[in-house]
C-alpha cells in the first residue's frame, strides 16, 4: 500500500473547500483547521456546514481527514488559567472533529514554562484526560505531535510522547511525526544510519505512526527552532527527504506537507516532489526502476 499524500489546506469559503482544493491537487489526504487557529473563541458549526463537509468528503474520497488543533492551546501550561482555557478549547476541537467525521486531531503537547519538564508532561496528560472526559470519540483518534523544543516546549524527545500516552490509558492516543521538528530537536535524518537510529527510537517509544508531517527545515540541526521549509530546499535536503518518504516504517502512513504558502504554486510544487519520491520508491520495489 502506497502512503497517502496531502497538505494543510486552507478553509477560506468553508471547511468543505479544503477537501475540494485537496482533490484539485490530486491529494488522497488532507489536514485542516476546523476554526481560527489563533483565537480562543470559535463559532459553533452549523448542521448545514457539517452535512456539506461530510457530503463533500464522500464525493472526493479524501482519507484520512486530519484536524490540527488551535495554536493557542497549551495543555502543559503551569498557569492554571491558561491550562483551563486550553482544556476547554481542546475539548471543542475534539467535539468538532467528531461532528465532522474526521479521523485524527493533532495537538502539540505544549510548553512547560514555569515548571520542570516532568511536571509539564504530567500536566499535559492530565489536561488531555480532562478535555476528553465523557466524550464518545467514535473513530476519531488524538495524535500528540513531536516538537522542535523551542522555548520550554515538551515533546522534543520521543520519550515525552511515550510518557504522555502511558499516562492516558483510557484514551486512544497515538503520535504524529514531524520531520522538521525532529531534525531541529536533534534527531539526525540526513544520512541512512541517522535515519535508521531515529526511526528505531520512534517505533520503540510510540509504535506505528499514522500521520507524518513531511516538512524540510529552514532551521539548523539541533537548533530547537521550529521553521518549516520547502521540500528539498532546507537543512534536511532532497536526498534525505526522499529516503524518509520511501522508508518501510511509513508505508501505511499519511504524508502531509505544512510548507510555506507564499505563492499559489508552492503547494503544488511540494506535493509533486513528494509524489515523485513515493512513486519512485513504489516502482523501485517492483523492479521497474532502480535508484
Amino acid at each position: 500500500m502506497a502512503p497517502r499524500i496531502g497538505f494543510h489546506a486552507p478553509i477560506a469559503g468553508g471547511l468543505h473547500k479544503a477537501l475540494l482544493r485537496a482533490k484539485e491537487l490530486d491529494c488522497t489526504a488532507v489536514q485542516i483547521f476546523s476554526r481560527n487557529p489563533r483565537g480562543w473563541m470559535a463559532r459553533p458549526l452549523s448542521a448545514e456546514e457539517i452535512e456539506l463537509f461530510r457530503k463533500t468528503r464522500r464525493e472526493t474520497g479524501i482519507s484520512p481527514v486530519v484536524i490540527h488543533a488551535n495554536y493557542l492551546i497549551n495543555l502543559a501550561a503551569a498557569d492554571a488559567a491558561v491550562r483551563e482555557k486550553s482544556i476547554r478549547a481542546f475539548r471543542e476541537e475534539v467535539e468538532r472533529g467528531i461532528l465532522l467525521g474526521a479521523d485524527y486531531v493533532v495537538v502539540h503537547p505544549g510548553s512547560a514554562r514555569g515548571a520542570c519538564e516532568d511536571d509539564g508532561i504530567e500536566t499535559c496528560a492530565a489536561s488531555l484526560r480532562a478535555a476528553c472526559a465523557g466524550l464518545e470519540a467514535n473513530s476519531l483518534r488524538i495524535l500528540v505531535e513531536n516538537t522542535a523544543g523551542q522555548g520550554d516546549c515538551i515533546g522534543h524527545r520521543f520519550e515525552h510522547l511515550r510518557r504522555i500516552i502511558e499516562l492516558c490509558p483510557e484514551l486512544e492516543l497515538g503520535a504524529c511525526f514531524d520531520t522538521a521538528h525532529a531534525f531541529a530537536a536533534g534527531y539526525e535524518l540526513r544520512d541512512e544510519e541517522g535515519l535508521k537510529r531515529t526511526l528505531r527510537e520512534l517505533e520503540r517509544n510510540v509504535g506505528a505512526v499514522p500521520v507524518v508531517h513531511f516538512n524540510d527545515s529552514k532551521a539548523a540541526f539541533a537548533s530547537r527552532v521550529d521553521r518549516h521549509w520547502h521540500i528539498g530546499e532546507g537543512q534536511i535536503g532532497r536526498e534525505a527527504m526522499h529516503r524518509i518518504a520511501g522508508h518501510r516504517q511509513f508505508r501505511n502512513a499519511a504524508f502531509l506537507i505544512e510548507t510555506p504558502q507564499d505563492s499559489p504554486e508552492d503547494d503544488a510544487r511540494n506535493l509533486s516532489l513528494l509524489r515523485s519520491f513515493v512513486q519512485r520508491e513504489k516502482r523501485s520495489a517492483t523492479g521497474r526502476l532502480k535508484n
